[in-house]
C-alpha cells in the first residue's frame, strides 16, 4: 500500500484539518496515511506546538488500521532531550519523525533568526545543530526535510547547495546511515526538476554512506495537500538507489507503489 507518512491535523498549532477530513481524502486517493502532529517541547511561545499525547492517542487510536497509522513529529532540541525521549516511549506510536524547527530558542520561520548573519553562518549553524540532535535522538525513525531552512531563510538565494555545505551535511547522513534511520523526501516544496537536481547529490550521498531507506511525506496541513507529488518522490528515490518505507509499530515496511 502507498502511504503518505507526514501530515498535520488540528492537534498541530498550524493546522485545522480534522481527522475525518484526512480520512476522507485518503479514501478518495486510495492511499494510506500517517498522522504526525507537531510536538515541539520548550517551544518559545508557550502553549504552541505542544499537545496532550494521551488525548491524541485516545481520540485517534480507535481509527488506527492498515490505512491509518499514528505518529508524531518531534522538534529536536538538546535542552529537552530526555523529556522528548520519555514522551516518545510512553505511547505506542507507529512512527516518530525528527525535525529541526528551533535553534537558540528562535523559530527558523522568524526573521530574527537571520538578521545580521550571512547565509554561510546560519546554514552552518543549522547543520551543526542537526548533527548534535541526530546523534542524541537515536529513537526517531526518520529525519524530516533536511533542507527545511531553505523554506523560510531571508536570503536572496535560500537553496542548500550540497557542494557548498557537504562538510556539515555528510556527518548527519553518516549517523543516519550507520543507525539504519531513514531520510525523508518531503513534498511540501513542489518537486520540480530544478529542485530535485539540488536534492539529488544529498540523497545519493546518503546511499553511498550506507543509507537504505527514505520516507515520503506531503507535510500536508490541509486535506487537499495529502498525497501530493508522491509518484515523483518515488521516482526520485529510485534514482538515488533508496527504498521508500513507512513505519508501523516502529518497524519499517516497504512501500508498494500500486
Amino acid at each position: 500500500m502507498l502511504i503518505d507518512t507526514h501530515m498535520h491535523t488540528r492537534y498541530s498549532t498550524d493546522s485545522e484539518m480534522t481527522l475525518a477530513e484526512a480520512m476522507a481524502r485518503s479514501q478518495e486517493l486510495g492511499i494510506g496515511i500517517t498522522i504526525t502532529d507537531h510536538m515541539d517541547l520548550n517551544y518559545p511561545n508557550p502553549g504552541e506546538f505542544v499537545f496532550d499525547l494521551g488525548d491524541y492517542c485516545s481520540e485517534y487510536g480507535p481509527y488506527r488500521s492498515e490505512k491509518l497509522l499514528l505518529g508524531v513529529e518531534f522538534g529536536l532540541r538538546m535542552d529537552c532531550l530526555e523529556a522528548t525521549r520519555e514522551l516518545a516511549g510512553s505511547y505506542p506510536l507507529d512512527y516518530m519523525i525528527g525535525s529541526i524547527h528551533v535553534i537558540n530558542d528562535i523559530d527558523l520561520y522568524w526573521e530574527s533568526f537571520y538578521r545580521g548573519h550571512s547565509k554561510q553562518e546560519v546554514y552552518s549553524l543549522y547543520f551543526a545543530t542537526m548533527l548534535e540532535c541526530v546523534k542524541a535522538h537515536d529513537f526517531i525513525h526518520s529525519l524530516a526535510h533536511i533542507d527545511y531552512i531553505s523554506r523560510y531563510a531571508r536570503f536572496a538565494d535560500t537553496h542548500v547547495y550540497y557542494d557548498e555545505f557537504k562538510e556539515v551535511i555528510d556527518p548527519v547522513l553518516a549517523v543516519l546511515a550507520e543507525r539504519g534511520q531513514a531520510l525523508e523526501i518531503n513534498t511540501k516544496r513542489v518537486l520540480t526538476p530544478e529542485y530535485m537536481a539540488l536534492l539529488l547529490p544529498v540523497y545519493r550521498r546518503f546511499a553511498e554512506l550506507g543509507g537504505r531507506h527514505v520516507t515520503v511525506g506531503s507535510d500536508a496541513h490541509r486535506a487537499s495537500e495529502i498525497g501530493r507529488d508522491m509518484k515523483t518522490a518515488f521516482d526520485f528515490a529510485d534514482c538515488c538507489g533508496l527504498r521508500p518505507v513507512y513505519f508501523k509499530t516502529g518497524k519499517p515496511e516497504y512501500q508498494a507503489r500500486d
